[in-house]
């Protein structure tokens, strides 16, 4: 019997509990321009298209997913495999269910007046995956020198200005130095981010809407689409970013509130997560976290980051009331 106790991710579970997955007859291959023969021979194989890490017991205090797409087809060849794995990450979403778009920044309600006394920086990021190139965790050398061709403007040297002026990298540096910023071939085909310092998350929030919408028109223009469909939204490379991919998070100092009991109850009816301030693995240094939503899927864009404006200001009142000494216990909210 394989020893479930010491994993931490969601899908050997599911696998060793479930009937096992029959090999599809005919794969799919992976279309593309140009796609290198290498990459259609290996993706004909089900086992590289779907790429498992059952060996790797996963993160001691987070529940991984475990199982990662190699091309866009995976979800529909796979579907008896990633489903349930969806459907049980995100709440009992299931294969009928559709997911509601929304990147139109005034609906958002408020998140403009966040005191900067508590949240230190805003930030909302996401990611997009191009049409007809195979994901990052089966890729090969050719797809990624593609894309980065695919995303970068005619005349520009591809990497070096752009990445002296810390615009654009393969490997990602601190996002907390510009206003917007673009990292290419990282775990996603591309990463989009919005950030800024202190608590006006409309703002950042706009921006990120509306240079994704440029980004977007910029790549049908050379005849490339992102990859989506009414069921799942957004193909990204995890499962747990299907949707909408969409990160909303802030640096909030909560030094009190941070030592309560009743703090992991109630982000968890807010439906956020934390992490230290350094993020995932770092501890909250001078009381200081990285909260976002825990959502992706089934929520739109600006639900999510609702979702955390709200989130947010309930934890500042929260904080204040201890600050004073006072309880917290009629704040609690019930579940969102």
């Amino acid at each position: 019997m394989y020893p479930l106790s010491k994993q931490a991710t969601l899908d050997p579970p599911l696998r060793l509990l479930s009937p096992p997955v029959p090999r599809p007859r005919r794969p799919r291959q992976p279309h593309g321009q140009g796609a290198d023969p290498r990459a259609v021979r290996a993706a004909a194989r089900p086992e590289h298209r779907a790429a498992s890490r059952v060996d790797n017991p996963g993160h001691p205090s987070i529940m991984t997913v475990g199982r990662a797409a190699g091309d866009e087809e995976s979800h529909d060849v796979f579907k008896e495999l990633f489903d349930p794995i969806i459907e049980d990450l995100r709440g009992g979403y299931k294969p009928s269910d559709e997911h509601k778009p929304d990147l139109n920044p005034d609906n958002l309600q408020g998140g403009d007046d966040l005191d900067p006394h508590y949240v230190l920086s805003s930030r909302v990021r996401t990611g997009r995956s191009i049409h007809a190139f195979c994901l990052p965790p089966h890729c090969s050398r050719d797809h990624r020198a593609a894309r980065r061709g695919s995303s970068v403007e005619p005349g520009r040297r591809p990497g070096r200005p752009l990445i002296h002026d810390h615009f654009l990298f393969d490997k990602p540096v601190s996002p907390l130095l510009l206003t917007f910023l673009v990292w290419i071939n990282e775990e996603d085909h591309l990463r989009v981010i919005s950030v800024q310092k202190g608590g006006n998350m409309k703002e950042v929030f706009t921006r990120f809407c509306n240079s994704l919408t440029q980004i977007e028109t910029l790549f049908k223009s050379k005849n490339y689409e992102f990859m989506w469909n009414p069921h799942l939204g957004y193909f990204l490379t995890c499962p747990s970013n299907l949707g909408t991919g969409l990160q909303a998070a802030v640096h909030i100092k909560l030094p009190h509130l941070g030592k309560h009991e009743k703090f992991p109850e109630v982000l968890k009816q807010l439906r956020l997560q934390k992490q230290g301030t350094g993020g995932m693995d770092t501890a909250a240094v001078g009381g200081i976290f990285d909260v976002s939503n825990a959502d992706h899927l089934g929520f739109s864009e600006v639900e999510l980051v609702q979702m955390v404006v709200d989130g947010m200001k309930l934890l500042i009142e929260m904080e204040q009331r201890l600050e004073q000494g006072q309880a917290i216990d009629d704040l609690v909210p019930a579940q969102k």
